[in-house]
């Protein structure tokens, strides 16, 4: 890999800062409510031991970032880059979660927007894992024009095997 995926992204309202170790309780905080989950293949991530592993998996993909609102240095969410293939130049953006009070904002978009403009600076492609049945990220996808590329089994980090829908947006059909 050529490039970092560690990089500070912002624009005028959200800042996309590397994950770190003293950045747990910050984003458990966000995590622990129960609804943050309610559509995810793995719903019970809102619980502190099974949040703690999420947390390491992202510790462990060094692509990781805390979602920092500038307004009021609050940590709505999280999401990461992860699994790049050079041979396909392509990457994954996902493990995407906000808090219940950052829904309906618009937030979604603009984070995405900040890591696919630069993300695609280095790769062609960009694909997205969606539990099958969360409804509400499979709407998000499709609003930011990822094309549905078919099912595929997914192993989260230290968790079973769950269905996913994987979504692809093409570097040339980005806006």
């Amino acid at each position: 890999m050529k490039f970092s995926v560690q990089n500070i992204l912002e624009n005028q309202d959200y800042q996309l800062i590397p994950l770190e170790e003293g950045d747990f309780e910050s984003l458990y905080k966000v995590a622990s409510d129960p609804r943050v989950w309610e559509q995810h293949p793995n719903k019970d991530r809102y619980k502190r031991e099974v949040f703690q592993n999420f947390f390491v998996g992202a510790m462990e993909s060094k692509g990781a970032f805390k979602i920092v609102e500038k307004a009021t240095g609050n940590v709505i969410g999280s999401s990461r880059y992860y699994d790049y293939n050079e041979d396909d130049n392509s990457i994954f953006v996902g493990y995407t979660f906000y808090g219940t009070e950052s829904w309906g904002k618009g937030i979604n978009p603009q984070i995405k927007k900040l890591m696919l403009d630069y993300i695609f600076r280095f790769v062609d492609k960009v694909n997205f894992h969606v539990g099958k049945d969360n409804m509400r990220s499979r709407t998000a996808m499709e609003r930011l024009g990822a094309e549905n590329t078919g099912e595929q089994k997914v192993a989260y980090f230290g968790e079973p095997s769950r269905t996913n829908i994987v979504y692809q947006i093409k570097k040339e059909n980005w806006l």
